[in-house]
């Protein structure tokens, strides 16, 4: 069973979200916060697997909690509404797994659950593009690194990365930290997106 928890500061809402999660055969909600600050200390006392995230809370907001729990088992799903598009690259940053808006279909919603607790990280397409459109300045890298970079916009696996470029799977690691570093990127997911927005991909 994927454990959720669900923080919003709205009871409608999280009452809305809990009914229909708990529909579902694999998933079971555990918990519900009304601000950031009790978000963080349930995540801590109930260890849930993803947790569903509002950005706009009282005493401590979104963004504050996902600070806070950054580097921690559970993954966290933002869900907020469509109206602060720049919230998506700090919320990313801080270590959100996903970023989907409330009006967002309730089917599609626990797809992304699934998949977020599954490792992988999931956009909605505005916030995708919202990421996009985030001015930044071409950083240099090596030829290698820029071929190493637009097959991680491919969606190449390190081990299907070193076959292609003929080297061993360890420097693929190495040329991929290093690009990560020198676009100041914390994963592949961020990485691709740059180089969607440079062209690189």
């Amino acid at each position: 069973m994927i454990q959720v928890l669900i923080a919003d500061d709205h009871p409608v809402v999280r009452q809305g979200l809990r009914t229909f999660l708990d529909l579902q055969d694999d998933i079971t909600v555990v918990g519900e916060a009304g601000d950031g600050a009790e978000a963080v200390a349930l995540v801590e006392k109930l260890r849930p697997d993803v947790l569903l995230l509002d950005l706009k809370m009282p005493v401590l907001d979104g963004l504050g909690a996902l600070e806070r729990l950054n580097g921690g088992p559970t993954r966290v799903l933002v869900l907020t509404s469509v109206s602060d598009r720049s919230d998506v690259g700090p919320a990313m940053r801080a270590g959100a797994a996903g970023f989907l808006y409330k009006d967002v279909d309730p089917n599609a919603l626990v797809q992304a659950v699934r998949a977020v607790h599954g490792g992988q990280v999931l956009l909605a397409q505005e916030a995708a593009s919202a990421m996009l459109t985030a001015e930044a300045p071409p950083v240099p890298l090596t030829d290698r690194e820029r071929e190493v970079l637009r097959l991680i916009a491919a969606g190449r696996s390190n081990k299907e990365i070193a076959r292609d470029l003929s080297v061993a799977e360890k420097t693929v690691k190495t040329h991929v930290s290093n690009v990560l570093m020198k676009l100041g990127v914390q994963d592949r997911t961020q990485a691709a997106l740059y180089a969607v927005r440079h062209g690189l991909g």
